[in-house]
């Protein structure tokens, strides 16, 4: 399970079974959601946040920092994904401390 970015307290992983599409995992505390990422012409065309099955979703202000994040740092997720399950590397873990928005 590898962690790739921790922002204001929210930790974003891949579990390493993971299908497409292309998505991230969101965990703080006790709720974690989803985001999948829909891409067009090799453009993100659609981030859809979903939840995780047995797991309460991010809510308030957790949610929407969650989404802020996902819109400055969508296409270096979508690179990290292909990075560990395309080319079999490692991730880099990255602490962000700013809030983006």
């Amino acid at each position: 399970m590898p962690k790739i970015f921790e922002y204001l307290g929210i930790i974003l992983f891949f579990y390493s079974n993971e299908h497409e599409p292309i998505h991230v995992h969101a965990k703080k505390g006790e709720f974690e959601s989803k985001a999948e990422f829909y891409i067009i012409d090799g453009e993100i065309s659609e981030i859809r946040i979903t939840n995780v099955k047995g797991m309460q979703p991010l809510k308030g202000k957790n949610l929407k920092d969650f989404e802020a994040f996902l819109e400055e740092y969508g296409n270096q997720i979508i690179q990290k994904w292909i990075n560990y399950f395309v080319y079999h590397k490692e991730v880099e873990f990255e602490k962000i401390t700013q809030r983006v928005k």
